[in-house]
């Protein structure tokens, strides 16, 4: 058997197995990987703490580091809070919305000229007066509601890896066959630290702002519930090209639900996607750089491939894990060849 034939072989079986592991333990991981980005946030926003001119460089980096888990434990409960804050109101107007956009169906029938014809009124008694939108919205209400017990088992995880990464010097000197082979792998580890470090604390301010820049819209536009909606377009931000997408359909629908005019429902979704573009366009390639190397159709199969493997959730961590498993590969010449493959500009 041709060696480069067997070493695929061998390759695509060790990663089905791992792509069966991380299935299987799916519970597990999640909030393991969860709780690395946390830390990795943590350092990252301390780091840019510590450039703020004149204050930044005076503060010790336990001040710095404390001052950054401030900053995340606020945003987290600020999420929390408007989730809670919105989540009767939604389920009690649901049935509102829901009428509203029937009424808005009928319109866009009359204005094609379709309500005559018999398919579409069957489509629009079968289907459409068969949707309870209150069930749909306290369902999934419901779903994020279950995630507040994985952000504790999160919080947790998060606060013994911070303790325990003074004992990480120790460690690898412990299982390092030699003085060369740890510094190999300190070197990775702080390419990783700083790469995916940088990457996740600019992402999140980025996010801050997006979600920031869209509630003045939202607000202005007399949109109701825009603090959750400007919370959900945040945190849509750290999934890649569908979260902008999201960010302004999801806007949109409930306009839709709430106003039923096309030319308003138009206009907030015409700013929104302007915010989208100037960020997505301008200040992230200008803020983030080239941070991680990713090819972006390398970001939309891992995209795919983290969703399938663990849901939504795969969605947010597809690029962090994708960033990191670049790095590692790159440090072995058996799997050099796919880090290029994955990298942007050929040099992992």
């Amino acid at each position: 058997m041709d060696h480069r034939f067997q070493t695929f072989v061998y390759s695509t079986a060790i990663a089905l197995m791992f792509g069966w592991v991380f299935y299987i333990g799916r519970d597990v991981f999640v909030p393991i990987m969860f709780s690395v980005f946390v830390v990795y946030v943590i350092l990252g926003v301390s780091r840019l703490i510590q450039v703020i001119p004149v204050l930044g460089p005076k503060l010790p980096p336990i001040v710095t580091s404390l001052l950054s888990v401030l900053i995340i434990v606020f945003g987290l409960c600020l999420v929390v809070y408007t989730i809670l804050a919105n989540k009767d109101s939604v389920i009690a107007q649901a049935p509102r919305y829901q009428e509203s956009l029937l009424a808005a169906v009928q319109k866009v029938a009359v204005w094609l000229r379709l309500e005559s014809e018999p398919t579409w009124t069957t489509l629009r008694r079968d289907l459409l007066a068969q949707v309870s939108l209150q069930r749909i919205v306290g369902s999934a209400l419901s779903s994020v509601s279950s995630l507040f017990a994985t952000i504790v088992v999160v919080g947790l995880y998060t606060c013994f890896l911070l303790v325990e990464r003074g004992q990480l010097e120790a460690k690898i000197k412990a299982v390092a066959r030699s003085p060369e082979h740890a510094q190999r792998i300190r070197q990775v580890i702080a390419d990783i630290n700083a790469r995916v470090g940088a990457y996740l604390a600019l992402k999140t301010l980025l996010g801050v702002l997006l979600g920031a820049l869209s509630w003045v819209i939202m607000r202005w536009a007399g949109l109701e519930f825009a603090p959750f909606w400007a919370v959900m377009i945040a945190l849509l931000n750290y999934v890649p090209y569908i979260g902008s997408i999201l960010s302004v359909l999801l806007p949109g629908a409930m306009a839709m639900a709430q106003f039923g005019d096309a030319s308003h429902v138009a206009s907030i979704m015409l700013w929104l996607t302007l915010v989208q573009f100037v960020i997505g366009n301008f200040l992230d390639p200008y803020i983030m750089g080239n941070s991680l190397n990713l090819s972006p159709f390398a970001i939309l199969v891992s995209l795919a491939v983290w969703v399938a493997l663990w849901g939504v959730p795969g969605a947010f961590l597809a690029v962090p894990i994708t960033a990191m498993l670049t790095i590692i590969f790159s440090e072995f010449p058996g799997t050099r060849a796919v880090a290029v493959l994955l990298s942007q500009n050929g040099k992992p």
